[in-house]
């Protein structure tokens, strides 16, 4: 190859590893640095190639490279090389392997010395496998090397301690740094945030030198994680600058606090308004029962031009459900529920949920069988439904299913299939699966269980089996386990009040009784 066109092409070529976007276009670029010989004149494109491939998430491919480049370079290059591997193990794992390459670092022939960028990517290692020894011997290395005041490092150590829920230690390695950035003053105030700390979060906000829209937001989620509205809505009133994020949590804070008219004032007040800004106000709407408002706001949101997400849609179906809208939810389903969003289980979950509760169990179960991701939450959602439109045969075979299928039964499961026993009357059945959620899968039985054996056994004359349950359940039975049993008494005796037929077959129950029952 010619001088010159040798020296243009080492010049492009890091441009070229950097502008990489994918393993194919990798491979050229490996080809490429082989048949120009660069890799043997610039062992430097060595570490970048690795980098790169580790970026493309191709580990398999980087760990070849790093083996067949190993112990070829001086020791600049090959530090950077082990820099490039670490860090791509940290990242993508296995992050056993980071720790193990930075340990056989001094092992070298030539006594290779972690540097700067090491010791962040080993840290992150450390943490994503909650080996916090490990960590605390790197931060010694760190500190007799002196290299704890390097920003990246600093950071990295700061995640680390954050990330085992030691605040304090965190702060002493904030407080150790000469200069605190904005970005590391940042963190540790949203830090506090997290932690409901606000005394904390206030005094080093106000200790920073220089702020920006990200330490006025830390701090106002520092007051909406408190509850603390008031001192939110001074905060927000002095912001200098208010970004879209500042707009959106301050929307949450006076949701969370229940003022949906400063709320709704707010919103309309909006500089611009976004996707997320539009599902939190859904969302809101949603959550404290205000389903009317969400459905008059979401066409708004839509002639916006904005494009529904998986957290609107949910949002929407929800209102759907609890009004019975079922034409709008079968309009949201078939014009907003896009291949991209029925991947996501609990979009799938709540269709379901709008089907069964607006009567369309059918439906219900043609969405069940076409998602292709569910979890134990549309397990239960499915078998309940069958279970409320009195098909418990049908809810009975999807629990066998669910089983078969390799999902755990959970408290909220057994509930599903203990209320189709009791609407289809199988006492046998409900009474094999009340033992079996206990001995064969360890779940004790809350309230809402007994309540249900109760009432299935009540009404379907075996009181005294009912009553033996209630006498022998740890914990006080509640208004609804009284009536399901009054029920029981009343069929059972024929004749009289029912209070008194429950009196008479457990004689100490009266004044408890009446007692929950008002």
């Amino acid at each position: 190859m010619r001088p010159a066109m040798s020296l243009q092409l080492s010049y492009r070529l890091p441009i070229l590893l950097k502008d990489c976007a994918s393993k194919r276009q990798l491979d050229q670029i490996h080809g490429l640095l082989l048949t120009s010989s660069s890799l043997h004149r610039l062992p430097g494109l060595r570490a970048l190639l690795v980098r790169r491939a580790t970026e493309l998430a191709d580990m398999a491919h980087a760990n070849l490279l790093f083996s067949s480049f190993r112990g070829t370079d001086p020791p600049d290059a090959a530090v950077a090389l082990y820099n490039a591997i670490i860090r791509g193990c940290a990242y993508h794992g296995p992050h056993h392997r980071a720790l193990d390459l930075f340990a056989e670092m001094p092992r070298r022939g030539e006594g290779l010395a972690p540097d700067s960028f090491t010791y962040p990517y080993v840290v992150d290692a450390c943490a994503r496998l909650k080996m916090w020894r490990s960590a605390d011997a790197v931060h010694c290395r760190v500190l007799k090397e002196g290299l704890d005041a390097v920003p990246a490092v600093g950071s990295s150590l700061l995640a680390s301690y954050v990330a085992r829920g030691s605040l304090g230690d965190a702060r002493r390695v904030f407080d150790g740094f000469r200069v605190r950035s904005v970005g590391l003053s940042n963190r540790m105030v949203s830090e506090y945030a997290k932690a409901r700390d606000v005394k904390s979060a206030r005094e080093l906000f106000d200790a920073m030198a220089e702020r920006d829209a990200v330490s006025w937001n830390a701090l106002l989620t520092a007051y909406v994680k408190a509850a603390d509205v008031v001192a939110a809505k001074e905060l927000f009133a002095r912001m200098p600058v208010k970004n879209i994020i500042s707009w959106t949590i301050m929307l949450r804070a006076l949701s969370d606090a229940g003022d949906f008219v400063g709320m709704r004032s707010l919103f309309d007040r909006m500089p611009e308004r976004n996707l997320v800004s539009w599902n939190c106000i859904l969302s809101s709407y949603t959550m404290h029962g205000r389903f009317r408002q969400a459905l008059q706001m979401f066409p708004r949101m839509l002639l916006e031009g904005l494009i529904p997400d998986s957290f609107t849609v949910v949002s929407v179906l929800s209102a759907c459900e609890n009004l019975r809208k079922l034409r709008m939810g079968r309009w949201v389903h078939a014009n907003l529920v896009t291949p991209a969003l029925q991947v996501h289980a609990e979009v799938g979950t709540a269709l379901i949920e709008m089907y069964a509760m607006c009567g369309d169990i059918a439906r219900a179960l043609v969405v069940f069988f076409k998602m292709d991701r569910k979890d134990v939450f549309s397990w239960n959602v499915m078998i309940r439904a069958l279970a409320v439109h009195r098909q418990a045969d049908d809810a009975l075979r999807l629990f066998d299913i669910m089983g078969k299928q390799g999902f755990r039964p959970n408290h909220f499961t057994f509930m599903g299939v203990l209320l189709a026993c009791r609407y289809g009357s199988l006492v046998d059945k409900g009474r094999r699966m009340f033992d079996m959620m206990q001995k064969d899968y360890g779940i004790p039985p809350s309230l809402q269980h007994y309540g249900c054996l109760i009432d299935l056994l009540s009404c379907n004359g075996h009181v005294d089996e009912a009553v033996a349950v209630l006498q022998g359940m740890p914990c006080r039975p509640d208004s609804e386990i009284w009536r399901a049993l009054l029920g029981g008494c009343r069929i059972e005796a024929g004749l009289g009040s029912a209070e008194e037929a429950i009196v008479g077959v457990v004689p100490s129950s009266g004044d408890e009784m009446r007692v929950a029952l008002t």
